[in-house]
């Protein structure tokens, strides 16, 4: 199978397989919920705009930055009422203005819309690889400090599994959405990142609230590390293009 139309088909599986997982979920938790159906309507639209910004992501495609601006909104909100206090100041704080750089960025670097990406992706040396390892580690370790010290959940354990993904996934979408901006095919590897610790962190607060809209998150995520997965392939040969 060619390249471009395996890229047609895993992208219409990622877009259908989401608009028809967020319809359905949505209508049964409609239908289980007293309160907060019109917070369970705008998370679900707001989670097809996320994952329809991931697949132009992955393709190249200046577009990612139009959808982003709304779902990044409508996450921040969401993340906030869930007590997920990290991931939504990042969203509200950092990767709101961060769409429009990443706009311009990629505008001077050749990103179209059209059928063919014209973006020049390109690769970290070894020392920027290196620098952003240790950078990971040590905000890492910094944030979950940070987050547990706010954290009111009754649990006593030494380490907690939200707070653990909360901050994780904070840390890889900052490096991941710079180096987005910055056209670095090395941004993929802390999306899979992010998309592994956000389908843990929801899945331990649908644990603790199972009437909250986390479901919709988790299946969200799970179509994102797919797409992650597959944006690496892409961008490991446009970067190679780009080098060459």
């Amino acid at each position: 199978m060619k390249e471009k139309t395996f890229n047609k088909w895993f992208n219409i599986f990622v877009l259908a397989g989401m608009t028809i997982a967020m319809v359905l979920t949505t209508i049964i938790k409609l239908g289980t919920v007293d309160e907060g159906q019109f917070r369970l309507i705008v998370a679900a639209f707001g989670s097809l705009m996320g994952v329809l910004s991931t697949v132009c992501s992955a393709n190249g495609k200046i577009w990612t930055f139009i959808f982003g601006v709304l779902d990044v909104t409508i996450y921040a909100i969401m993340c906030f009422l869930g007590q997920r206090y990290g991931n939504a100041a990042l969203h509200a704080l950092y990767f709101f203005p961060m769409q429009f750089v990443g706009y311009f960025q990629w505008k001077r670097r050749g990103a179209g819309s059209g059928s063919e990406s014209g973006l020049a992706a390109r690769r970290l040396s070894p020392k920027m690889r290196l620098l952003c390892s240790l950078a990971f580690l040590a905000a890492s370790v910094a944030l979950y400090f940070v987050l547990d010290s706010l954290d009111k959940s009754p649990l006593t354990s030494i380490l907690k599994l939200a707070v653990l993904s909360d901050a994780v996934s904070t840390v890889c979408n900052i490096l991941g959405q710079l180096l987005l901006s910055t056209a670095y095919m090395e941004q993929w590897f802390f999306w899979i990142g992010v998309n592994i610790f956000s389908v843990v962190m929801w899945t331990v607060t649908l644990k603790e609230d199972p009437e909250s809209f986390a479901l919709i998150y988790i299946i969200k995520y799970s179509f994102y590390l797919l797409n992650s997965i597959n944006g690496l392939r892409i961008w490991m040969k446009l970067s190679r293009q780009t080098e060459n």
